[in-house]
């Protein structure tokens, strides 16, 4: 059985593993989709396969130390690289799959990886010449079929490092003698204030606390060995990566990886999940899509579905019941909730939603609906997570108490502040970041919050600029806008998107632009009726277009509208420095921002 001290007692993420292994065996651990039939590796295999990686990798010379990026969508595969990485001591670099090339250059540069291994050939085209620029990464373990173009780039296919290790592995059990909690086991990349993604480096206690602090809080409603977790979160966040990967295999859970996200439902209908860790960006278009096919459904499965979620949010609010509500609820209310249930798989216990705030609305929908909503709260510097509802007593208004382990303290201006053993080692190859991150022994994640009577934490505000989206990702606004503002056409520009599915902005075009459009339009456009030429505006659609094509999708600006007025000092929307007042420009447009998501 499952206590406190079992998780303190694991010295790395290799014997939380094995452990749990050796109690599963020959169940199923991993799940893959061939076609339309599930096909699934036992937790024995899964040892065998890792053994076997580790020992070809070592063959191939990654040593103690050594930094091996992991390129790859969800698959059994990403799961047995990272373990057979973290056996020989090296530390595992996840990179995420849209990176483009320059993104990777700067993560293998940042995180000085020797090594990479990546899944489809597509993805190999775009990693190998990276690799190939990059300082120090000369070789890459391909598990499709790959030929790279740079011939000081060696390319070993997967099946053949795996045949080299069946000769003689050496047992994984003592081959992870030695590695501590405090050994570094993972770089993540994540966006920082001046737009490069920063490597935070995490150690195996870090991942481990987390694991702790998850079923600490969650263990009144897991059952070990039973539960299904669908994974298709990418495991190069940390979200996915601590929870529906290591703290699903501590409790001996199967995990099935889902394909692509088109493929979701399809597969919450199949796999039938018991538990879903899930980012608001989810919510959001399960929500859309629930209200639009409800509507296109005529109007008394309309009405049934608008009152069966009016009642049920008033119920779930504690609020009082008219008899008829009451008797609504428990026939009609109920047959709608049996079938928003069935189309979640009909067996899930609740959502682990974290990766950003959640809407409040969107989550007394899903509650009216039956739906147990578990929220929390963390950022990749911490593990990731820092709090989180009890499922016994979730609130929806908030992320919840901090998890076993975690002492959290707010400073004089509200910025929640963390210490504890899942608190990152530092950035790489950052001193100074590293520094003001963790001054005087906690981490200060610029997040405002405040703590109720019971403890509860509630994030309400985000004191630095960085823009966290509805999917979880990060984006420096700021690098958005520097190169909107290098467009010859763009003076001035305002991203938007914090808890959204994606960017929109504000943009003041440029003087020039505006008198050359004039004269050879013979038109008389100012910036504040610019709005109002439709050819105008194509232009910069075009323009916004053509950049989009240069950034990762995170940072693409999907919707724009112009400003009535250039951003001045006078009018109160830049300081003296001429940095833009991002608060203030969105209260002043607060309406038209809004509608660029209609």
């Amino acid at each position: 059985m499952l206590d406190v001290q079992t998780y303190q007692r694991w010295p790395n993420l290799c014997a939380l593993f094995l452990e749990t292994a050796a109690q599963r065996g020959d169940a199923p651990c991993l799940w893959r989709r061939d076609g339309r039939a599930w096909q699934s590796l036992s937790w024995h295999a899964v040892v065998d396969q890792v053994t076997q990686l580790a020992q070809g990798l070592e063959a191939l010379g990654v040593e103690r130390g050594a930094r091996v990026a992991i390129v790859a969508e969800n698959r059994p595969e990403w799961l047995i690289a990272e373990l057979a990485i973290l056996a020989l001591g090296a530390v595992a670099v996840p990179a995420y799959v849209t990176n483009t090339e320059d993104d990777h250059r700067h993560v293998l540069d940042n995180a000085a990886v020797g090594y990479a291994i990546v899944s489809r050939a597509a993805l190999a085209a775009v990693l190998a010449p990276a690799a190939a620029a990059s300082a120090r990464c000369r070789t890459l373990i391909a598990m499709e079929a790959f030929e790279s173009a740079a011939p000081a780039l060696e390319v070993v296919a997967w099946d053949t490092v795996l045949e080299t290790g069946a000769k003689a592995p050496r047992p994984l059990a003592e081959r992870i003698d030695g590695i501590a909690r405090d050994d570094l086991a993972v770089i993540f990349h994540t966006s920082g204030t001046g737009g490069r993604p920063r490597g935070v480096m995490l150690t195996h206690g870090s991942i481990l606390a987390n694991c702790l602090g998850a079923w600490e809080r969650l263990h009144s409603r897991l059952d070990y060995g039973r539960e299904v977790f669908l994974s298709f979160l990418p495991l190069s966040h940390a979200y996915e990566h601590a929870t529906g990967q290591f703290t699903a295999l501590s409790i001996g859970a199967q995990i099935h990886y889902c394909e692509s996200i088109d493929r979701l439902l399809g597969d919450l209908a199949s796999v039938r999940p018991t538990i879903l860790t899930v980012v608001p960006r989810l919510f959001e278009t399960l929500y859309a899509r629930t209200t639009w096919t409800v509507k296109r459904q005529g109007r008394l499965r309309a009405w049934l579905f608008d009152t069966a979620v009016g009642i049920g949010t008033r119920r779930s609010l504690g609020q009082g019941l008219t008899p008829w509500e009451w008797l609504f609820d428990r026939t009609a209310g109920r047959r709608v909730r049996a079938g928003f249930a069935a189309l979640l798989g009909g067996r899930l216990k609740f959502f682990v939603s974290g990766g950003a705030p959640l809407n409040l609305e969107v989550a007394r929908f899903f509650a009216a609906l039956g739906t147990q909503v578990v929220q929390g709260y963390g950022q990749t510097e911490a593990g990731p997570v820092i709090a989180c509802n009890p499922p016994e007593l979730a609130r929806l208004d908030s992320v919840g108490p901090p998890l076993a382990g975690v002492e959290l303290r707010l400073a004089e201006d509200g910025e929640i502040c963390v210490r504890g053993e899942l608190v990152m080692r530092g950035y790489c190859n950052d001193e100074d970041a590293t520094h003001q991150a963790l001054a005087d022994g906690w981490l200060h994640t610029g997040d405002i919050g405040e703590l109720d009577a019971d403890g509860h934490l509630r994030i309400t505000d985000r004191k630095k600029d960085i823009i966290v989206n509805s999917g979880g990702d990060n984006v420096a606004p700021q690098r958005v806008e520097g190169f909107l503002t290098l467009q010859p056409e763009i003076g001035q520009a305002m991203v938007y998107g914090d808890r959204r599915p994606h960017l929109v902005a504000l943009l003041v075009p440029r003087e020039e632009f505006l008198r050359d459009w004039n004269a050879r339009h013979g038109a008389r456009l100012t910036v504040g009726d610019a709005g109002s030429d439709p050819a105008f505006v194509a232009h910069l659609e075009a323009v916004v277009k053509r950049l989009n094509a240069t950034l990762a999708p995170a940072e693409r600006v999907r919707r724009f509208a112009l400003a009535e007025q250039p951003f001045t000092v006078q009018n109160g929307l830049l300081t003296p420095s001429m940095k833009i007042r991002r608060h203030l420009i969105a209260a002043a447009y607060a309406e038209r921002l809004a509608a660029l998501y209609a």
